[in-house]
């Protein structure tokens, strides 16, 4: 199967006063079509960074990424950002919701910004919210939900377009264990319902075995699993749904 994300020996140096800051050197790893790779690394791992650059967020030092095909790393920005909008599907740490509109007008806004003139497929529409359970919240506005429901009206947002490709970025370190589980089973099943591409970006080992693959990093670089230091993973935050 032909590989729809590739990164070859990419490279970010960041120049912070008059020092270079290497963030990452040298990866080089692909992602067939239809997998749910899951990338694990403690902070300051180059995690964050390699997303960003594998969405087409910012340019790479060196090195290339090739999106379905296309080398982002030649495009300009402007050619980013039309890929963007009809491959890639983001959810974040950080909800990133409209706090003037609704739950409803926040995942309706990323069909808008795709150039759907705001139509979403409405059948899809009512099966991503119900299975997230949040059918009942699309009148609330963000202030008026949980963080749990927050990230899920997110996570619903990302999906509705049909992305090719979602890339997520820590989407449960804001969450309980409860909304965590809610949120992983989902982005599990966008991958094998939907046949969407899926890569998560974690600090926790236990959620990185949703995927089907999950890749180490360590100091900016891809390591072996054999060489991976072991780490405590985060303490378990209580139970029941915030």
């Amino acid at each position: 199967m032909a590989a729809i994300i590739e990164a070859e020996n990419l490279a970010k140096i960041y120049r912070v006063g008059k020092m270079d800051v290497p963030a990452l050197r040298g990866v080089s790893f692909a992602v067939e079509r239809g997998e749910f790779v899951s990338i694990v690394g403690p902070s300051g791992s180059g995690k964050s960074t390699l997303f960003y650059l594998l969405g087409g967020l910012t340019r790479p030092t060196s090195g290339r990424v090739i999106i379905d095909g296309e080398d982002f790393s030649r495009m300009s920005d402007s050619q980013r950002t039309a890929a963007r909008k009809r491959k890639i599907g983001f959810v974040f740490q950080k909800f990133n919701l409209l706090p003037s509109l609704d739950a409803k007008g926040n995942i309706d806004v990323a069909a808008d910004i795709a150039g759907s003139n705001g139509r979403a497929d409405r059948e899809l529409f009512q099966r991503i919210v119900s299975m997230l359970g949040i059918g009942e919240r699309m009148r609330h506005r963000p202030a008026e939900l949980s963080g749990g429901e927050q990230q899920r009206v997110a996570l619903a947002r990302a999906l509705i377009n049909r992305p090719a490709i979602v890339l997520a970025d820590e989407p449960t370190g804001n969450l309980d264990s409860v909304n965590s589980e809610i949120v992983l089973r989902m982005l599990r099943q966008s991958n094998q319902e939907l046949g969407q591409t899926v890569l998560m970006i974690t600090h926790n080992p236990q959620a990185a075995t949703y995927g089907d693959r999950i890749l180490h990093m360590r100091d900016g670089q891809m390591v072996p699993p054999e060489k991976v230091p072991q780490w405590a993973p985060p303490h378990a935050p209580p139970s029941g749904v915030h």
